[in-house]
């Protein structure tokens, strides 16, 4: 069981140095059973004390790294079962099947697109994680020069492939340095990939038939100190695998059992050719609970619907999201565009901005920071008010862009018009509609 923040506080040095960036050594024994703090921080835990309080204090899902550097995909970490009872910490990485088998046409398209396809949608990037290179031809030539293509294109996430041992280690050294995930160590070769693992200190998935063997092998694994694992219990079946993650979450985080407490890989594009429904069967793992999906192919219309649930289910419930403050432009705005004004409450950013577009009329969206509230909680709160609408207007560099001095504002704040006309002298302000669906009229029928 982990331990509490009272029982961690007992086995620290107790010198409250500040060196952790914590002011008491209580303070960082809190953090640390909150999971906020790192181990590492602490420069003066006895070396078997830093053992014990590492194993108590990782989660119930160990974190597996996959990669190096800032790029470097984090998959596992979880605490929770439901992502309301706190957060889900690491979304799952969306990666791409290519093999070495495919003509050198279809597979550099295929990683073009993985590496391509990206969109900014309230301040995050989103985009795929992970190219799964598989050697199906068992040549362990064309397994290397696979790598070796997938490397200079610019992939830097891989999943290597490759039930040989033999294969895989001349796959591994295509991709020096860059720390993927070897795919798969069974019950037939086992202690052959675990050596590939610990000697390329790589990440080492499993695949067995089943919970049972999964757990078997993990534990074998642990045995010889190989502990950073990822799980594919081998069903190729929706339900069955759906059943599997359940499973695999409850028993880690319900039943502490530490052979199921590593992340997993899943494979949609092993479970039907059906693009569509390969889709559908990402987006059940998305919430439930896969580390890795790999997909046959992506491309714009089956990656950004999936890019966009993970955002949304792996962002914390108990932080309101929130676009950048700053000015928008919508439909090539010029001088003469109207002005208008709402909060950073996503929502309201995107239903806005999207019946701006929809009227195909030009003008400048002006997002205030409210923390996330939406205008009319924020107006409530103090941060959509006359004074703090008035000093951004005039930091944000608006009034060199535009030659009148209009400003609409949201409908369901009509009272702070008098205070604002107060604080932006020479401005007009004007009254827009209360509902966004009536903005394509207004805008239409707009004068300065």
């Amino acid at each position: 069981m982990p331990l509490s923040g009272i029982d961690i506080f007992k086995k620290l040095p107790k010198t409250n140095c500040q060196e952790c960036g914590v002011p008491t050594c209580m303070a960082f024994a809190m953090k640390l059973a909150a999971g906020q703090a790192d181990l590492a921080a602490c420069p003066y835990i006895a070396d078997d004390v830093r053992a014990q309080l590492e194993e108590a204090s990782a989660p119930p899902i160990r974190c597996v790294t996959i990669g190096t550097g800032d790029n470097a995909l984090k998959v596992g970490g979880e605490t929770v079962m439901f992502r309301h009872e706190k957060t889900f910490v690491n979304p799952p990485g969306l990666g791409v099947l290519v093999s070495d088998a495919m003509p050198a046409e279809e597979t550099d398209e295929k990683l073009q697109r993985l590496l391509s396809l990206s969109w900014e949608r309230v301040g995050m990037h989103l985009k795929a994680d992970i190219a799964a290179l598989k050697a199906a031809s068992g040549s362990a030539v064309s397994f290397a020069a696979l790598v070796e293509r997938a490397r200079k294109t610019g992939v830097t996430n891989m999943v290597l492939m490759s039930a040989d041992p033999a294969v895989m280690a001349e796959g591994l050294k295509a991709a020096s340095g860059l720390r993927p995930l070897i795919y798969a160590a069974t019950a037939d070769n086992l202690q052959a990939m675990a050596d590939l693992a610990r000697e390329h200190s790589c990440p080492l998935a499993v695949r067995g038939s089943g919970l049972d063997e999964v757990a078997k092998l993990t534990a074998q694994l642990k045995d010889i100190k190989i502990n950073d694992i990822v799980i594919d219990t081998g069903t190729r079946d929706l339900h069955q695998a759906f059943e599997d993650q359940m499973n695999i979450r409850r028993a880690a985080l319900k039943a502490n059992v530490r052979a199921l407490g590593f992340p997993t890989i899943v494979f949609p594009c092993e479970m039907t050719d059906e693009p569509m429904q390969e889709t559908l069967f990402a987006a059940t793992f998305i919430p439930k609970y896969a580390g890795i999906i790999i997909m046959g192919d992506l491309h714009g219309a089956n990656l950004f619907p999936l890019a966009v649930q993970r955002m949304n289910i792996y962002t914390d419930p108990q932080r309101p999201m929130a676009t950048t403050e700053g000015i928008y432009e919508i439909n090539n705005p010029d001088e003469n565009s109207p002005v208008l004004i709402t909060s950073n409450f996503s929502l309201t950013y995107f239903v806005v901005s999207g019946e701006i577009e929809t009227s195909r009329m030009p003008a400048w969206l002006l997002i205030k920071d409210t923390e996330g509230l939406s205008v009319l909680t924020a107006w409530a709160a103090g941060k959509f008010v006359a004074d703090s609408i008035a000093a951004f207007i005039k930091k944000s560099g608006i009034m060199d862009k535009i030659k009148h001095r209009t400003l609409v504002i949201p409908g369901l704040t009509a009272t702070i018009s008098g205070d604002l006309e107060e604080e932006l002298p020479g401005w007009t302000i004007q009254i827009g509609p209360r509902e966004a669906a009536h903005l394509t009229p207004f805008l239409k029928n707009w004068k300065a």
